[in-house]
């Protein structure tokens, strides 16, 4: 398929592809700004929009999340870099943490890399819509004093965290910071330092998830052209340019300002996500 294949996908307007284009642009930079600023994890904005996309390109429902996943993944590789490597430097990533907690996380990765194979692609959607309700009650509505313990749970209670964060995450296609910095903070973990050490964190995710989606994917039939498995390359050189320059950027601001009118605005748009996400599961007649 050549690029004017590509624009008949969108009725042959090259207007309309070149808005979806710009949107793309849009969102790799607004994710890059959130995983260095909230670490967070730019998946959670990304999956939703390719996922959107990908169903405006008539792409088929049972491949076009695990595309959107996929191609998430990919792009952490690069905004996880580089917003890790920011953090680094400013002394905010735990690396003790990380040597004892990223075993445990990478195992829950492979695990759910290996799952996501399987699993269909309505459950995929489902958990995704179901874990982003949950992140935008906890960023909207939690305490800032809320707190399990004083300190991190020690094994196994330490481990279990680390399986539940990278198998999530990587069914998601999220960086694994939507996860693991609520979860550090509730064990009152310094809020700037479980930011810094979640973007590491996204790093461990990507790796093998990225691995796990191009494999699983090299055969499956109703992918877009310019597919690697379940990584889609146009999304993802769209999507990389802004996002990989906005994390650091996003860094740097979450040293200097508080992110609580930013945190109500993302949990706003991850409740409308979650919605939109769950109406696809149901019944058109319902609507």
């Amino acid at each position: 398929m050549d690029f004017s294949d590509l624009s008949a996908l969108f009725t042959g307007d090259s207007g309309t592809l070149l808005v979806l284009a710009l949107s793309l642009l849009a969102t790799g930079a607004v994710a890059g700004l959130l995983a260095g600023l909230l670490g967070v994890g730019g998946g959670i904005v990304i999956v939703p929009v390719l996922y959107h996309v990908f169903g405006l390109m008539g792409i088929d429902d049972a491949v076009r999340i695990k595309l959107a996943v996929g191609t998430s993944l990919a792009t952490i590789l690069i905004t996880g870099f580089s917003s890790a490597r920011t953090h680094l430097k400013k002394g905010s990533v735990d690396t003790q943490l990380l040597r004892s907690w990223g075993p445990a996380i990478a195992i829950g990765v492979v695990a759910g890399a290996v799952l996501s194979g399987y699993l269909e692609s309505q459950v995929l959607v489902g958990i995704f819509a179901a874990v982003a309700m949950i992140v935008a009650i906890n960023m909207a509505f939690r305490s800032e004093n809320m707190a399990l313990a004083d300190q991190l749970p020690g094994r196994p209670f330490r481990e279990i965290l680390g399986l539940i964060i990278g198998g999530f995450s990587v069914l998601m296609g999220i960086g694994g910071g939507t996860l693991s910095v609520p979860i550090l903070t509730l064990f009152r973990y310094p809020i700037k330092r479980a930011v810094g050490t979640a973007s590491a964190i996204g790093l461990i995710i990507a790796v093998p998830g990225v691995l796990g989606a191009i494999w699983f994917g090299l055969d499956v039939g109703g992918r877009p052209e310019y597919s690697l498995g379940y990584v889609n390359l146009i999304g993802f050189a769209l999507i990389i340019p802004t996002s990989a320059y906005f994390a650091p950027w996003g860094a740097r601001i979450a040293h200097a300002i508080p992110a609580r009118m930013l945190r109500w605005a993302f949990a706003i748009f991850l409740f409308i996500t979650s919605v939109r996400m769950i109406q696809d599961l149901l019944p058109s007649n319902m609507f």
